[in-house]
């Protein structure tokens, strides 16, 4: 038929057509990014007639298509970060099909509700692929009551639940699951079901709810949908530009996957990056998380002069040199992940992700992806990125709005291309006059950093750039040097109120003025043992340590020895970074 609005279909059918893989997923659509709350509110909306838009289907009837083109099946079990990506599906010689354009969330999302599963990440849990982190949901629908909750849009309560969570049952609360009512196919059995459930035949409510329900995804023609037969990929392309500038916002990034994965030829852009996601994610504790934005960000600052997200910087040129240099810029990106992890890095403390880019910048440029983690090679320029990455780090240079600064560092690293050389002094002096990004530290600054607690994301950059003395290529951890457990045990007894209230303020003993950095057999060793104890038995060098020579070492002095490491470590740091004066007076 030509291209136009099509006869509206139910949504048994619709979902008929996705197991029967009638319907797919083209390459151009982004991934499935819809909360299990935004499906919760779907099938609500569904209950009470509410009208779910309009989609648009493509028509998929050229074996050309079927043959080139990359699809993709529907999500049934989602489990977040772990299994967002859809399984891809061989067309070649397949029948036609319909290609979802617009209105993939919205499917996806019934057909997760009426097929399978959500599994969501529990709050303050690790990231692990496991039922304790991201227990397995299905969507329920309560058949008792309402929602309750008077501050709620919802009329229909509807709620992704556990096995074990669905069990629970009140005077109030039935959970039903939904997918149950895809059993009712038949009216006539459906009524005598109806008829014998204790429940629908005594409650109103729970009787008119899955009545409803059953009448919404048989009998209600709610797919109203508009059919695209033309088989010009620009074309339907620039279609599905338009068409998502609605519903879930479509951004830049999200564009411009779209068009890398539509113009490689012979890679898989959407399995290449994810493949790439994962890789990066088996790197580190907790692992290292990144998304295709930083990717494509990556791509840019590599080959362009302009970085910003514009359509016209993935032209056909540019899209087909990230995929001939593929294997090199995800080496360079999975060694250079494997290098901040050698200094101690994790997700945890490596908040800024955009960090990473002048690093891969410089390990790709200098053709470096296969020797940069060689521990016997490029200590010393090792040495000066990590501290680089430190400043950045501690100053938040790429914070808000990066563009500029990885503009500005990108110029300065093009000009050290092959040379093996970091510029830090030609970065430093680049931003020299930027009052909020220059790599300086005011006294003040300084102050605030040497208060930071143990547990605190930055301690961890903050000691790595006190002790750049140290070899890195051996594991470290923070420590305290007077134990921990000494102020935690500590009772006044005969000190004084003032005495014993700087004993136990965790500004002075868990703070970067009682931390160290450790090797992993010092660290073992030290445990709780007393700090004067300590030095004495495993011969430490102060110096090495930046433990003060000129104040005793023993608990009866630690507000001596704290003045003293105070003044210590502020003339580490100065000498260092070097004083801020550009926003001083």
């Amino acid at each position: 038929m030509a291209s136009g609005f099509a006869k509206p279909i139910t949504i048994k059918e619709a979902i008929d057509k996705i197991v029967a893989r009638e319907y797919l997923i083209p390459a151009i659509q982004r991934k499935f990014v819809w909360s299990s709350y935004q499906i919760e509110v779907l099938f609500d909306s569904i209950m009470r007639g509410y009208p779910i838009n309009s989609f648009m289907f493509w028509e998929i009837n050229t074996n050309e298509l079927k043959n080139t083109f990359k699809f993709y099946q529907f999500l049934t079990e989602y489990r977040q970060f772990f299994k967002e990506d859809n399984i891809d599906i061989d067309t070649k010689g397949n029948k036609d099909f319909y290609a979802i354009i617009d209105g993939q969330q919205r499917l996806t999302s019934l057909y997760i509700g009426l097929k399978g599963s959500y599994a969501y990440k529990m709050p303050r849990k690790w990231w692990r692929d496991d039922e304790e982190c991201l227990p397995t949901r299905k969507l329920y629908l309560n058949l008792k009551s309402p929602v309750r909750d008077c501050e709620s849009s919802m009329k229909y309560d509807f709620k992704f639940l556990t096995d074990e969570e669905s069990k629970y049952e009140d005077e109030y609360t039935k959970w039903y699951q939904v997918n149950e009512i895809l059993r009712w196919n038949d009216r006539t059995e459906f009524r005598k079901y109806l008829k014998s459930d204790p429940l629908l035949s005594s409650n109103d409510f729970a009787y008119d709810t899955i009545y409803t329900l059953r009448d919404r995804i048989f009998e209600d023609e709610l797919i109203n949908y508009y059919l695209e037969d033309k088989q010009d990929i620009d074309q339907v392309l620039e279609i599905f530009i338009r068409t998502n500038s609605g519903g879930e916002p479509l951004s830049f990034s999200n564009l411009l996957m779209s068009y890398t994965t539509a113009n490689w030829t012979v890679r898989d852009a959407r399995k290449s990056f994810s493949d790439l996601i994962k890789q990066v994610y088996s790197i580190g504790k907790p692992n290292f998380i990144i998304n295709a934005d930083l990717i494509l960000k990556i791509c840019l600052v590599l080959f362009k002069d302009n970085i910003k997200f514009q359509v016209k910087n993935f032209d056909h040129p540019s899209v087909a040199k990230i995929e001939q240099n593929w294997d090199d810029i995800s080496k360079a990106i999975v060694e250079a992940f494997k290098l901040i992890e050698s200094w101690g890095f994790n997700d945890s403390n490596f908040r800024a992700k955009n960090a990473i880019i002048p690093i891969v910048y410089f390990i790709y440029h200098n053709n470096l992806k296969d020797v940069i983690n060689n521990k016997a090679k490029f200590n010393e320029v090792k040495s000066i990125i990590r501290q680089w990455l430190c400043l950045s780090l501690l100053k938040g240079v790429f914070g808000g709005q990066p563009d500029n600064v990885l503009n500005k560092i990108r110029k300065v690293l093009e000009k050290h291309k092959g040379d093996c050389v970091f510029p830090l002094d030609e970065i430093k002096d680049t931003f020299k006059e930027d009052a909020v990004k220059n790599l300086s530290f005011s006294e003040e600054f300084i102050d605030g950093l040497l208060t930071t607690q143990k547990d605190q994301a930055n301690c961890y950059t903050i000691l790595a750039l006190i002790y750049t003395h140290l070899n890195f290529n051996q594991e470290f951890h923070k420590d305290h040097l007077h134990p921990f457990s000494f102020f935690d045990k500590l009772e006044q007894g005969t000190m004084s109120d003032e005495e014993y209230a700087f004993y136990k303020n965790p500004l002075n003993y868990n703070s970067i003025l009682n931390l160290q950095l450790l090797n992993s057999s010092l660290n073992e060793s030290k445990l709780d043992t007393p700090l004067i104890q300590w030095v004495k038995e495993k011969n430490i060098d102060l110096d090495t340590q930046l433990i003060p020579k000129n104040v005793s070492l023993d608990i009866t002095n630690f507000k001596d020895f704290i003045t003293e490491r105070r003044k210590m470590l502020k003339q580490r740091l100065l000498s260092i970074v070097g004083k801020d004066t550009t926003i001083q007076q």
